[in-house]
């Protein structure tokens, strides 16, 4: 029996990614790279965007916020309470919501041994996708047999002259397969993005904000891109419980309960 050497690489990196989770969340570097995405194993039914919602630098960490999913989160319903107040207090309830970032899954032309990866974006570079897929001479890009690769090209702040990096994108005029058969194998061997951004409960969101609130928290930055993360969510809410009585109480009046 001969053994197709492509698989087993494709396999032996695929378990790799599995133990390293950083590994799977690209990031382009400095100048063009050529990029394909592909469906979402784990939503079928949809398109491959995976749209999530992440709270920035609380307590110097990210967290994936329950409503990408339309679920309560204590940081939203203190955002938007905030938000009905005075205008110091709108404004402070505007950084406490949280921030938008798309994510893709897709293999990077030349590096297709690394496996399938996750691309993740803005609002920029989102809105210029749904362009193209909403133009019928494109339709969709992530068709396997019939899809366009993307030059993705980045530049630096120093190099784009602003006070941040800027990624731009072109989608190539003529359609493509996406995968050798060789290759194809890689698509079943795709992991579950929550397994990279775990959620966390109404209760650990609540003490990680009570932490949050108290004279060591950090401001926003939304340019940041989502850390990965191997500590279980209740590990976290428990090394935040320290130094949270204060902003407890704090909470717990804007809310109107009383012990």
């Amino acid at each position: 029996m001969a053994f197709d050497i492509s698989k087993i690489k494709s396999r032996l990196n695929s378990l790799s990614n599995a133990n390293n989770k950083s590994n799977l969340v690209w990031k382009p570097k400095p100048g063009k790279q050529v990029v394909r995405i592909v469906p979402y194993k784990f939503n079928p039914d949809q398109y491959s965007f995976i749209e999530l919602k992440f709270h920035y630098n609380l307590n110097n960490k990210t967290y994936l916020s329950p409503d990408s999913f339309g679920r309560p989160d204590p940081i939203v319903e203190w955002s938007n309470r905030l938000k009905k107040g005075s205008k110091d207090e709108w404004k402070l309830g505007k950084k406490m919501e949280p921030k938008l970032r798309t994510y893709a899954p897709i293999i990077v032309r030349g590096e297709e041994a690394e496996g399938i990866r996750f691309w993740g974006f803005g609002k920029t570079v989102y809105e210029e996708l749904l362009k193209v897929i909403a133009d019928p001479d494109f339709g969709d890009i992530s068709d396997l047999q019939t899809g366009r690769d993307i030059t993705v090209e980045f530049k630096e702040a120093v190099e784009s002259g602003k006070s941040f990096p800027e990624t731009t994108i072109r989608v190539k005029p003529n359609p493509s397969v996406a995968l050798s058969e060789a290759q194809k194998d890689l698509l079943e061997y795709q992991s579950d993005i929550l397994e990279l951004f775990p959620e966390y409960s109404y209760d650990e969101l609540k003490e990680i904000m009570n932490a949050w609130l108290s004279p060591e928290g950090t401001p926003n930055d939304e340019h940041a891109e989502p850390a990965t993360t191997t500590e279980s969510p209740a590990n976290s809410a428990e090394s935040s419980k320290d130094n949270t009585s204060s902003a407890e109480a704090a909470f717990d009046t804007l809310f109107g309960k009383t012990k």
